[in-house]
């Protein structure tokens, strides 16, 4: 069974400025080892210290990135010229200023949703791809999550996050709660913030959600703009965009893992891009949800990532 590389520091610290947004990117490793980046998820949370963990110090090159408005990043929770066509010209600007011909993607749930749409742009530039807990951004998935799929198993917190609005938004939910937390009723604006958040974690966590384990909406309320925000407008996305391109990344190493108890991105998604990718590896994990924790998940990201540098040397 393996488990997270030891903890490391990084040797360089870099800012990209671009449309008044400043994107915070660390390196760790070896800096002549093999090119990866690590694409968080959300999108709004950013990048921990234990993400540069999935890899081997030793033979990854290992880029940290906090999008436009997430974690280090400034202004924390800005929206204004944040989407995802915005946060692929920010890759291949640190990319190019990192002087990186061609780099692996690693990335989770978004950060999956990111690295597709990045190779399926750049593909040229990729080394080859790393999928956890894949999300396709179809509104089949947006649907799941908030209008009428993983409600069903948990009627309680959704009845909670119904509650949190006017009735008159509840016909388009992501919509009202958008406008909600971009508004100016703070009230309405904290309330929208702690319901979205207890839903979002109760379906994440399971039965290890705790409710009183969560921060205080305020501390909540950048993450949560930039979630609802990439949601409103259906992550900047054509519908089904990315199962329809892969026929451009059909060649480029692919190993996609997937959760079988992920409620938040159900398996369908990951079996059905593994459809379109017929050389890529999928590994489903019997007794893993969707985030990166728990020992089979790490074991599985870490022997990808162990895998990975052995194909690529």
């Amino acid at each position: 069974m393996k488990t997270l590389y030891p903890p490391l520091e990084p040797y360089a610290i870099h800012w990209l400025e671009a449309d008044g947004h400043r994107i915070y990117y660390e390196e760790c490793g070896r800096p002549e080892g093999i090119p990866v980046v690590f694409l968080h998820g959300g999108p709004g949370s950013g990048c921990k210290p234990d993400h540069r963990r999935f890899f081997d110090p030793a033979r990854y090159r290992i880029v940290l990135v906090d999008q436009r408005g997430c974690g280090r990043s400034e202004p924390l929770g800005e929206i204004r010229a944040n989407d995802t066509a915005k946060l692929i010209e920010d890759l291949e600007a640190i990319r190019a200023g990192l002087q990186i011909n061609r780099w692996l993607l690693f990335g989770g749930s978004w950060g999956a949703t990111l690295a597709l749409a990045y190779a399926q742009r750049h593909p040229e530039r990729v080394l080859g791809l790393i999928l956890r807990g894949v999300f396709l951004a179809r509104q089949a998935d947006l649907d799941w999550f908030v209008k009428d799929g993983v409600r069903r198993i948990y009627p309680d917190y959704w009845h909670q996050l119904l509650k949190s609005l006017p009735v008159s938004s509840w016909s388009d939910l992501i919509e009202g709660m958008y406008r909600a937390v971009i508004g100016h009723n703070e009230a309405l604006q904290l309330r929208v913030v702690e319901a979205w958040n207890r839903w979002s974690a109760a379906v994440t966590l399971g039965d290890r959600f705790d409710p009183n384990a969560l921060p205080a909406p305020e501390e909540l309320l950048p993450k949560t703009k930039i979630e609802l925000h990439y949601a409103a407008h259906r992550y900047f996305l054509e519908e089904n965009q990315i199962l329809q391109n892969c026929q451009k990344i059909r060649t480029l190493p692919c190993t996609i893992i997937h959760g079988r108890w992920d409620l938040v991105c159900p398996l369908e998604a990951a079996f059905s891009l593994r459809r379109k990718l017929p050389g890529a590896r999928l590994k489903i994990l019997e007794h893993s949800g969707h985030l990166a924790a728990g020992e089979e998940m790490i074991d599985a990201l870490v022997d990808a990532t162990d895998q990975m540098a052995e194909q690529l040397a």
